[in-house]
């Protein structure tokens, strides 16, 4: 008898903690099971659906699911266990800490994901790593105070601290902040934006790979990555090839003998021209080949071909495929594309 008694006293303690940790489990069950069934359910609707948005929510809900019920079923737990005070208090500041830190990655989430759905409908909201960062600052700014809050800690001083010394760090990060507003200005602007082919005043040019916080990086044809802080970008004169439309005007010059008969070379061009249009995928099918005579040069009579490419780089291509075969098809057809001719006189005095 003794030995029952003092074995029930031993496992006594054990078995008021039973209850909480069967509380958890059982919590946490049910939060997979509400996620694997449930929310699955609307999961699969919301692919269904032509609108991006609903997907956003459903993901971002989707990967707090489980956590949030353990951290209710561990509230729920942790009220039928006297863990003596302060630790009961302490206990539930920490469970609502982490539902404050999780509700914030959720809706970082959920705006950024539906800043990145609007930004491809509409260009007047543009998607970067600048307004990313603003939205996560503000929103994990916003949960550390609620944080503090409910530690007790008082956030007004913080605050007002903040409000003081905000002048000296502006003073502080000066070329910082002027980079940070010229990005802003380049977005609002819409001089730019990310996958736009740019040539810029200093001679650099190349695809805006990124609008960051200070710098700009634009990535060359030959693949070298280029940082220019956003304040010079921003008083800089540029040319942008793909802001209006992707596509790209391409002019090729040739030139032919004076003695040519140009309604025949004007035929054999458009010819040759059309060949490509029709071999090249790169040519955009938009726009047919033209040809335009220009100018009576020095030795010969000069005309343009005109392709139109469908991004910046395509010129390349099309020059390379035009030249070749136009110049094969005027040795055949007896086209002459002449030398440059300077005539030299040359007078010799004789003085005796």
């Amino acid at each position: 008898m003794d030995t029952e008694i003092s074995y029930l006293e031993w496992l006594t303690p054990y078995l008021e903690w039973l209850e909480p940790v069967l509380t958890v489990v059982i919590g946490v069950c049910i939060g997979f099971f509400f996620k694997t069934y449930l929310f699955s359910r609307l999961k699969s609707f919301s692919d269904k659906t032509s609108f991006k948005g609903d997907d956003v929510v459903i993901n971002a809900f989707n990967s707090m699911i489980v956590f949030w019920f353990f951290l209710a079923s561990l509230s729920i737990a942790l009220n039928n266990v006297e863990l003596g005070d302060p630790y009961n208090v302490y206990a539930s500041q920490l469970i609502f800490a982490f539902l404050v830190i999780s509700i914030s990655l959720t809706a970082s989430k959920i705006v950024l994901g539906m800043l990145d759905v609007w930004s491809k409908n509409n260009s007047s909201l543009p998607s970067t790593g600048i307004f990313k960062g603003l939205i996560n600052v503000s929103i994990f700014s916003l949960a550390f105070l609620v944080v503090l809050q409910s530690f007790g800690i008082s956030i007004t001083p913080l605050l007002t601290a903040l409000g003081v010394g905000g002048l000296a760090v502006s003073l502080a990060l000066k070329d910082t902040l002027s980079d940070l507003f010229g990005g802003i200005n380049i977005l609002l602007s819409k001089t730019m934006k990310e996958g736009d082919y740019v040539e810029l005043s200093n001679g650099y040019q190349g695809y805006v790979k990124n609008i960051g916080w200070r710098y700009t990086t634009i990535q060359e044809r030959a693949n070298n990555v280029i940082s220019i802080p956003n304040s010079v970008l921003s008083g800089s004169v540029s040319k942008n090839y793909t802001s209006m439309d992707a596509a790209f005007r391409v002019p090729i010059q040739v030139g032919v003998s004076y003695d040519s008969d140009l309604d025949h070379v004007e035929r054999i061009a458009l010819e040759v021209a059309e060949n490509i249009y029709n071999e090249l995928d790169c040519v955009s099918k938009d726009y047919k080949p033209a040809i335009r005579f220009r100018e009576f040069a020095a030795s010969s009579i000069n005309f343009f071909i005109y392709f139109q490419g469908k991004k910046f780089g395509d010129h390349n291509v099309i020059l390379n495929a035009f030249i070749k075969k136009l110049h094969k098809r005027f040795q055949q057809e007896n086209i002459e594309i002449p030398y440059p001719i300077r005539t030299v006189i040359h007078k010799n005095e004789n003085k005796n």
